[in-house]
């Protein structure tokens, strides 16, 4: 239900803090977020756009931490206790000398009140579907969670194979498909072009003879301005 799926994308946002700290640095920090039943959003502090390669490796890391199935544990501490456990605050929140702290698997741990799951594994499957900039060294990531990739992958599966069906080939060589298709239409293009400026210079014979010491007067329609040009050089 939609709180269930809250709470996988609550604890989702803690292993995707912990895994772009992993791959970007430790300067990533937490500068807002948003938790909904069909996607997260995370907003970070960092300096350039993700590669492809890191967002990977971010999912990679999160989808690990996730497949492991390990416990996700809350518990009580004095503020300072929760720091030398290297417990991370998050951006926004403040806190009191006693602490709820979040262990999400094997790998997160931040201070957090909020509600979570039982295991990593509740969370299911994890991707990454945006990046992007949000303001001077900010960037938010967008992800979904659960049945959310699952739906997506069938979607797209579906997508892709309308293509391959409109190009006239089997999907798995659609990109072959769109290639050739891609060259014939560059040929066509090129040959449609010559064909358009055979057409342009066809009548220059007519207009030509038709001159008046040495002047032609004629208005020609339909044709585009380089194939006008064309015309008049063949004229002349």
């Amino acid at each position: 239900d939609r709180r269930a799926r809250t709470r996988r994308h609550h604890t989702a946002t803690h292993i995707l803090h912990w895994a772009l700290r992993e791959v970007l640095g430790t300067h990533v920090k937490q500068q807002g977020s948003l938790v909904a039943p069909d996607r997260l959003r995370f907003d970070f502090s960092h300096f350039e756009a993700i590669t492809p390669d890191q967002i990977r490796r971010i999912e990679d890391l999160v989808n690990h931490d996730v497949l492991a199935n390990e416990p996700v544990h809350h518990f009580e501490t004095t503020k300072d206790a929760a720091v030398e456990l290297g417990a991370i605050a998050f951006f926004g929140e403040k806190y009191g000398d006693l602490v709820r702290v979040l262990e999400a698997g094997p790998h997160s741990v931040e201070l957090c009140g909020g509600t979570h799951v039982g295991r990593t594994g509740d969370i299911g499957p994890t991707k990454i579907i945006s990046e992007s900039s949000i303001g001077s060294n900010l960037r938010r990531i967008e992800a979904i969670t659960g049945f959310g990739p699952i739906e997506r992958i069938r979607r797209e599966e579906l997508e892709l194979a309308a293509a391959a069906e409109r190009v006239g080939v089997p999907r798995p060589e659609l990109l072959e498909g769109i290639d050739k298709r891609l060259a014939e239409l560059r040929d066509l293009r090129a040959e449609l072009k010559s064909l358009k400026a055979k057409l342009a210079t066809g009548g220059a014979a007519d207009l030509a003879a038709a001159a008046v010491d040495g002047v032609v007067v004629a208005r020609v329609d339909g044709l585009a301005r380089d194939y006008l040009r064309s015309l008049g050089v063949a004229v002349r």
